[in-house]
């Protein structure tokens, strides 16, 4: 018998291809009346992580990530990029390659995390280090719980 750990589940780098049928595929869903998310965000130890809590059956895109993160996933939600998909279902935690931006549908209630390492001192300067479309976030326009530790 091994010992081995079993293969981390990732989602990987998009294409530019792949990347843009996302931005159309999210021009048509932001046409749908929005859900208001929170946003709850934590920099403590040097790392920054946000939280949002999606209802069964929404379907949202993220932004272009252009860093590399460790995300989250709990509840039962599927992760469509590059023409393949992942259903996560349960706790999950996964890395996230730099250079993705993928669409994603909870199935039932999920918690969905995304940390990294940061320097940042607030959630504006945080956001701003893992995308350059910072503008369009959902906490950008809905509410947020903020905890800044100084740590």
């Amino acid at each position: 018998m091994s010992n081995l750990p079993a293969p981390l589940v990732g989602i990987p780098a998009m294409s530019e291809e792949t990347i843009e049928k996302v931005r159309r595929f999210e021009a048509i869903i932001l046409e749908q009346p929005q859900i208001p998310l929170e946003t709850r965000h934590v920099i403590h130890g040097g790392m920054y992580a946000r939280t949002i809590t999606m209802p069964a059956g929404m379907v949202l895109t993220s932004a272009l990530i252009k860093i590399s993160t460790i995300v989250i996933v709990s509840g039962h939600a599927t992760f469509s990029f590059d023409g393949n998909s992942i259903e996560f279902e349960g706790y999950n935690v996964v890395t996230g390659s730099a250079g993705r931006k993928q669409a994603v549908m909870a199935h039932s209630e999920t918690d969905i995390t995304m940390l990294f390492p940061t320097t940042a001192q607030s959630v504006e300067e945080a956001e701003a280090q893992f995308t350059d479309e910072a503008d369009a976030l959902v906490s950008r326009h809905n509410a947020n719980i903020v905890t800044i530790t100084g740590d």
